[in-house]
């Protein structure tokens, strides 16, 4: 495959220093016309813009009528999460199909239902005919986020009721996504390591039985195999991030596109695209990435004093990709804790001990005990600051063997159940267009003909 050039042309940046130059606004008038910038204020809350049933994340509590940081909790349909996570794991059985079910219809399913749930999603992962060879093997791209948002697109040309937004409808293509999302990305990945790494090439087809978690893994690995550790600690990642309220940055995307009435495919596809990000789903690559640097800059990894001052020296962009940025650390919503991170952090360090990444998960556990103070030291902090679920989610993938390059499908594999129950309850309460308002502060000018313009 020929690639269009890439080297950007003289008169392509000359123009792009236009745009810049007519585009910059001044940044203290976002604060004359109290502008939420993000749609949040100073501390961090959110601009209320609709409501759900979907899930509740809590950061703070009333004490004497005062608002103050609190442990985070989480709650899918009301339920805490290490409650739900828990209750599967005392079962010894997978969680995020029930998770889905959870999520979709309201309530924890029977055994029966989540029976034949399991076996719906099961029905549902069998790819059209000729779609591998066609679609994911032809023109493969080093992005697995892009592969995974150019097959659902494709897959509306495989749909004879795509446009239709009925329940009923946009319940059966939510489903057939859920279940076919960890095919398309693993076979997109086999592709992009065959055809740009010369890598042997090896297509499994998923079993139909097997968990979302445990198909991903026989699906990736050429083998096929894996220990229960792992398939169990992947499906809890999963479980997760499945859903993080109706404000984060992919499902809000989900509601604003859902609200114009369009496609299902159109509306994954434009989440997607959002998660892709490395200020949302991208986030863990950065996470490992920084971790690979700090360890390849400290003498000691059991010296604090040491960790400490590299710290430093990242968040005063001195250091790794100089964004001034300790990756992992902090949240828009949480402060004192992330109870995935919570949750997740006892079974990394089983992981870590099973793996042989002791070491590894001891540098971890101090940055996420020392970073915090250290952005204290440096930046005015409106609320607490704590590692987020991104922090070990990386790790855990890296140990997992997963390449980096599926990192971020996987976030999308277990956030399409979040953003499916987002698109249903938006379309069930068929509100207005989500437009909200962008005050211009241009101002208004007249005509130049083109001859007197300079």
């Amino acid at each position: 495959m020929k690639k269009r050039i890439s080297a950007l042309p003289d008169e392509v940046i000359a123009l792009s220093e236009l745009c810049i130059k007519n585009g910059k606004i001044d940044p203290s008038l976002y604060t004359k016309y109290d502008v939420k910038r993000g749609l949040r204020d100073l501390q961090g809350k959110g601009v209320l813009t609709g409501l759900t049933e979907i899930s509740d994340i809590c950061s703070t509590k009333i004490v004497d009528g005062q608002e103050v940081p609190c442990p985070g909790e989480l709650y899918y349909r009301g339920y805490d999460i290490k409650k739900l996570v828990n209750g599967f794991l005392e079962d010894d059985r997978f969680g995020f199909e029930e998770t889905a079910y959870l999520l979709l219809f309201g309530d924890l399913p029977t055994e029966e239902q989540l029976r034949n749930f399991n076996k719906i999603l099961g029905n549902y992962r069998t790819l059209p005919v000729n779609f591998v060879t066609d679609i994911i093997l032809k023109a493969p791209s080093p992005d697995m986020m892009n592969t995974l948002a150019r097959s659902v697109l494709t897959l509306y040309s495989y749909d004879e009721r795509a446009n239709d937004i009925s329940i009923p409808n946009v319940l059966r293509q939510c489903l057939e996504l859920i279940a076919l999302f960890p095919v398309i990305s693993v076979y997109g990945y086999q592709a992009y390591s065959h055809y740009h790494e010369g890598k042997s090439l090896f297509i499994h087809q998923p079993e139909m039985d097997f968990s979302t978690a445990e198909n991903i893994l026989h699906l990736l690995r050429p083998d096929g195999k894996y220990t229960k550790l792992e398939a169990r600690i992947l499906d809890l990642a999963l479980v997760l991030q499945a859903e993080h309220g109706g404000g984060n940055n992919s499902t809000f995307t989900t509601h604003v596109v859902s609200s114009s009435g369009t496609d299902t495919y159109s509306v994954v596809a434009a989440s997607l695209g959002s998660l892709k990000g490395p200020k949302h789903g991208g986030a863990n690559i950065k996470v490992v990435q920084m971790l690979d640097n700090i360890k390849s800059h400290l003498k000691d990894w059991t010296d604090e004093d040491e960790i400490r001052a590299y710290l430093r020296k990242l968040l005063a962009g001195e250091a790794f990709d100089h964004s001034g940025l300790i990756y992992g650390m902090g949240h828009a919503v949480y402060s004192l804790s992330d109870p995935r991170a919570d949750v997740f952090k006892a079974f990394v360090k089983k992981l870590s001990e099973e793996k042989g990444f002791h070491q590894e998960y001891g540098l971890y556990e101090k940055i996420e005990r020392i970073a915090p103070e250290v952005i204290s030291e440096k930046r005015k902090i409106y609320k607490g600051v704590s590692a987020n679920v991104d922090f070990y989610s990386g790790f855990v993938y890296h140990m997992l063997g997963l390449p980096q390059e599926l990192y971020t499908p996987i976030f999308a594999i277990a956030r399409i159940a979040g953003w499916s129950a987002h698109r249903i309850e938006e379309l069930i309460n068929a509100g207005k267009i989500i437009r909200p308002s962008y005050k211009p502060i241009g101002p208004h000018r007249e005509y130049t003909p083109m001859a007197e313009r300079t």
